[in-house]
């Protein structure tokens, strides 16, 4: 067991965590207080294409098969999940105020200061980021599709936290690679009609087609607005079928989440 996860099983205490090698625990300098996590496939009771922690409940896996799985997750955590309807775009919720037994809220982000808020975001390829300051004061998620990192769904999601974004750190959790992201012409022209600095970020290939690097397109929006500390991006959900959901690669699959919350100091 790796030391991140030994320090949140301990805080964690009366909880069951699914297994150590269900998860993914951020390995990232964020304050003690301040808690994340990363779910993958592996550990529910999901079958199928959904096989087996499918925790989107809008993919057409069956809803006892999801709500076991995330009973599963919550038994883990202190407080249920702020779930969200993601629309690709640039919607940031305050997770403080939020409900979390209705209908999910329409938005890409969420943003919490209280303890126990849990901000998720649900993924299969799109970039999961989370962030927080180096107080440890406020935490978010923001789900980073490309759309959403064109639109600036990271700038509105830094601009809620409303601190210095010098003084934020951020972590990238599992996202299509850059070896299997592939994209039209039209997306890279966006992208570095925005940003001229935005051509690193594309590798071209046979028939006006890109190869996309959505961290470094991530890591070049983080860096505009003065955030340096950033963390993760080392995974591909497209290549290691066997432990991530990869709507790129399957269309019909499941979606894993992203969740940070704040503990009490």
């Amino acid at each position: 067991m790796s030391a991140a996860m030994a320090t949140l099983s301990e805080t964690m205490k009366t909880r069951t965590i699914v297994s150590s090698e269900d998860w993914i625990i951020p390995d990232w300098p964020a304050p003690p207080n301040v808690r994340s996590l990363v779910t993958t496939r592996r550990g529910g009771v999901s079958g199928g294409a959904y096989a087996s922690f499918n925790l989107g409940a809008h993919v057409g896996d069956d809803p006892a098969h999801v709500a076991e799985n995330r009973r599963r997750l919550a038994v883990s955590l202190p407080a249920l999940p702020l779930w969200l309807n993601q629309k690709h775009g640039v919607g940031a919720i305050d997770a403080d105020t939020a409900a979390t037994d209705g209908a999910p809220p329409d938005a890409d982000a969420a943003i919490a200061r209280s303890t126990h808020k849990i901000c998720a975001v649900l993924i299969a390829d799109c970039l999961p980021v989370l962030l927080c300051d180096q107080a440890g004061s406020v935490v978010a998620a923001a789900h980073a599709g490309w759309r959403g990192l064109l639109a600036g769904i990271l700038v509105h999601t830094v601009a809620a936290m409303r601190l210095p974004p010098a003084e934020m750190l951020a972590y990238f959790g599992p996202a299509i690679g850059p070896q299997a992201f592939e994209v039209g012409s039209e997306v890279r022209a966006a992208f570095v009609a925005a940003d001229a600095q935005a051509d690193a970020a594309f590798t071209a290939l046979p028939s006006d087609k890109w190869l996309a690097n959505i961290y470094l397109l991530a890591q070049q929006s983080l860096a505009r607005l003065g955030v340096k500390a950033i963390y993760g991006g080392e995974y591909c959900t497209v290549c290691e079928e066997e432990r991530f959901f990869s709507y790129r690669r399957d269309g019909t699959t499941g979606r894993m989440a992203a969740l940070i919350w704040r503990e009490k100091e």
